[in-house]
């Protein structure tokens, strides 16, 4: 639907329902980050299991959303958005009672296909709804720093619900706002759809399918045993031919589903890269945080959420303030700079050890919390605003898939960067056996489960041998992290374009 056209006269309630909806959504990506030690004590996954448990889900959501976009053009993006709504209410009951970590993993891919159905048609609808261009950009700030703080209160809903009940209770918490959510949208949210959609394409959408995750599992496998390994060349090249084939397809289509000739214009392709960079590096950390915090210092789960507190302020603080950044220092250098400060933030953890050093944490991720969001809101501004008005939808898939796909990428790799060191750390320990050993070598959490049912002495040994050999494997992810962030900040300096005329947040 074009620019002209009055606004929908109950618009603001339906950004409340759009905006309930999306906050079920961000919150299940982070809120697993404190339960990952329970989830690990229960259901007892390899460390390369408990990997895909937590990042399966955006790397199932993220090759399906402009899959999800199309179907919402074509079908009607309210009902696209409540058959995602009740399927995250089933996939949320399976994940919940999930009795093996295999089950576990299952459930999160179909929450990650039920996210990526919800996600496309609230900025679809509120493009819709929204008229008048200026209201329509504070629904969009609204939107962002919805998604901003989901994401940042994921960890405390976690910890809390952990703590008091069980792993099974992150899960569950859905099922009840689904229900509270569904019978509100079918009531409010008005219908709409695309006046000409694009045409259906199952083979371009099953290559990206197909090449986004074998290129995840691919850098997995490979980070961990090698990229020599038959099947890790065999996924990695299944991958990249998926992917290459895709973009020769679109480029060749009259009507692409994805307009691949984006990446030509230089300001697109450099915020979306920062967007992907970033997200790599900040999410792994995040997540291995939370592990520190449990499995090194040994806090319980709330805990840990509360420790993880200023960060998730900061980022919504962030989120609610970028504007104003922006139009102090323009895109470039609030993209820049904001990716600097969060290198910068982010080199105090590399002086993490075995005690509490909760003095040198908190000032780190207050900087780095909003450093980070400041620059991605105003990479958004940069993606939507580089590209023609009625290519703007496709522009916000990409992002929302750089996201997704960042995230998904960093606790892959960054997860078996740290899980390779670990790994070659762990040593023969006086008083334990070579099964025990071998336990030990899987992940922190099975160390900790051996030295249970040793003597003190030998359990003393294994503890401080694991724990140091874990902290050796996160200081090592952080310097990536750091490298990675670095490496985004100067591109945007040297690549970006300077630009203040735009401020959209």
């Amino acid at each position: 639907m074009g620019e002209t056209g009055r606004s929908h006269p109950r618009r603001w309630a339906i950004l409340a329902v759009i905006c309930s909806s999306l906050l079920v959504v961000v919150i299940d990506v982070t809120v697993l980050h404190v339960a990952a030690p329970a989830i690990s004590e229960d259901l007892d996954p390899t460390a390369l299991q408990l990997l895909w448990i937590i990042d399966v889900y955006p790397l199932v959501a993220a090759p399906l959303l402009v899959t999800s976009g199309v179907l919402g053009d074509r079908l009607g993006r309210k009902r696209i958005l409540l058959a995602g709504m009740v399927l995250f209410g089933l996939a949320s009951i399976g994940a919940t009672f999930a009795p093996t970590a295999e089950a576990l993993i299952a459930a999160r891919a179909v929450l990650g296909v039920a996210g990526a159905m919800i996600m496309p048609p609230t900025m679809s609808i509120i493009r819709d709804v929204f008229r008048d261009r200026d209201e329509r950009v504070r629904a969009v700030g609204i939107w962002s720093a919805v998604s901003a703080g989901g994401a940042a209160i994921g960890p405390l809903i976690g910890g809390f619900l952990v703590e008091h009940f069980w792993w099974g209770a992150v899960f569950l918490i859905n099922v009840p706002i689904v229900l509270g959510i569904l019978p509100v949208a079918i009531r409010l949210l008005p219908e709409s759809r695309a006046a000409e959609p694009p045409p259906w394409d199952g083979l371009a959408m099953a290559a990206t399918v197909i090449g986004i995750l074998g290129l995840a599992f691919g850098l997995k496998e490979g980070a961990r045993y090698g990229f020599a390994e038959p099947e890790v060349l065999l996924s990695l090249l299944v991958a990249f031919g998926s992917l290459a084939w895709f973009t020769r397809r679109q480029l060749r289509a009259p009507h692409p589903l994805l307009d691949v000739r984006l990446f030509a214009r230089r300001d697109f392709t450099v915020a979306v890269g920062c967007v992907l960079l970033s997200m790599f590096g900040l999410v792994g950390i995040e997540f291995f945080g939370a592990q520190y915090l449990q499995l090194v210092l040994g806090l319980e789960p709330l805990d840990a959420a509360l420790r993880l507190l200023p960060l998730m302020l900061s980022t919504l603080a962030g989120g609610l303030l970028a504007a104003r950044v922006l139009r102090w220092l323009g895109t470039r250098w609030t993209i820049s700079l904001g990716l600097a400060g969060t290198g910068i933030g982010l080199v105090p953890m590399l002086f993490l050890g075995l005690a509490d050093q909760y003095l040198l944490l908190w000032p780190a991720f207050l900087v780095i919390g909003f450093t980070l969001e400041i620059a991605l809101v105003a990479a958004n501004d940069v993606i939507i605003s580089s590209v023609p008005a009625d290519e703007a939808g496709q522009a916000a898939a990409i992002e929302e898939t750089a996201y997704e796909l960042g995230g998904g990428f960093g606790v892959a790799v960054l997860g078996s960067i740290l899980a390779i060191v670990y790994t070659n750390q762990i040593e023969s320990i006086k008083g334990v056996g070579g099964p025990g050993i071998a336990d030990a070598e899987e992940s922190l959490s099975r160390a900790l489960e051996v030295a249970a049912r040793m003597s003190d002495d030998v359990a003393g040994s294994l503890i401080e041998t694991a724990k140091l050999a874990f902290m050796s494997g996160y200081h090592t992810a952080i310097a990536v992290s750091i490298a990675l962030v670095g490496v985004s900040a100067g591109i945007a300096a040297v690549l970006l374009r300077p630009r203040r005329e735009s401020t959209q947040g």
